[in-house]
């Protein structure tokens, strides 16, 4: 599924939380960069990615993940 919001924070801010809220999770990290992150975990992942800008916009697409990556973004908001 794919879920999105806008937020005012820094894209390096969003992927710091990002990291720990779906680090706390269980989930690995299988890629970085710069505006994206991705984790992964038995059968399911989460994929993270930033568009920057005054406000900038982020899509979480996510397998299994779906009540944390809305959880996360309701955070970043």
């Amino acid at each position: 599924m794919r879920y999105g919001t806008i937020t005012r924070l820094a894209p390096q801010l969003v992927l710091q939380k990002a990291e720990e809220f779906f680090g706390s999770l269980g989930l690995r990290v299988s890629s970085k960069s710069e505006n994206m992150m991705r984790w992964e975990g038995s059968r399911s992942y989460v994929t993270i990615q930033i568009y920057p800008g005054e406000e900038s916009e982020v899509d979480i697409i996510t397998s299994e993940w779906d009540s944390q990556a809305k959880k996360f973004l309701q955070r970043i908001g």
